[in-house]
């Protein structure tokens, strides 16, 4: 669990959107900012990739208080963006680990463990992803085979173009073991 203080301007940017909640909301976040955030990489990040937001009426008012061009973007720098398109592992809720617990009144910030937040970074497979995933398996250690089987199990069966992805996962957990003999 996340026990550091939330760094500006994030602590700003999620109060003042708390702030102006009118019921709660729960959002499924991934990406760069889990990275930081969860897991300790020291990168920049400008965004809070979010792939599910609960109740689902609430997506419009949040992304228009909180999102690209929104005030409060403006105001901090920071904002909410909706990833709608993204392959996930299809039990990744079981897995999700609230960030900033008892932190906020309505908002409720959801992280994906460090195998799902991988696996939703195969398919894009950019240089940022792939260094996310680099430094994901020196600092957890990521295991492969259990990447492997959750891939296998879980995301293979849902890709649009699996013998691609295979072929990406296959350098990945080469990558990871040159990383974690390093």
């Amino acid at each position: 669990m996340h026990a550091k203080p939330i760094p500006e301007p994030w602590r700003s940017f999620l109060s003042e959107a708390d702030a102006q909640l009118r019921e709660d909301i729960e959002l499924h976040c991934l990406g760069g900012f889990v990275v930081t955030m969860l897991y300790g990489l020291a990168r920049p990040t400008a965004d809070v990739d979010v792939m599910m937001i609960a109740p689902g009426n609430a997506s419009q008012y949040l992304l228009g208080m909180a999102g690209k061009g929104s005030a409060l973007h403006q105001m901090h720098g920071v904002y909410l963006d909706f990833v709608a398109i993204v392959t996930v592992p299809e039990d990744y809720e079981q897995r999700l680990t609230e960030l900033f617990p008892k932190v906020f009144k309505r908002l409720r910030l959801y992280a994906f463990d460090s195998y799902d937040l991988a696996l939703a970074k195969l398919e894009r497979n950019i240089q940022r992803d792939r260094d996310d995933v680099k430094y994901l398996a020196r600092t957890i250690p990521l295991n492969p085979l259990l990447l492997k089987d959750r891939y296998e199990k879980e995301l293979r069966p849902y890709l649009g173009n699996p013998v691609r992805e295979d072929l990406t996962l296959r350098l990945w957990l080469e990558m990871i073991e040159e990383e974690q003999t390093k």
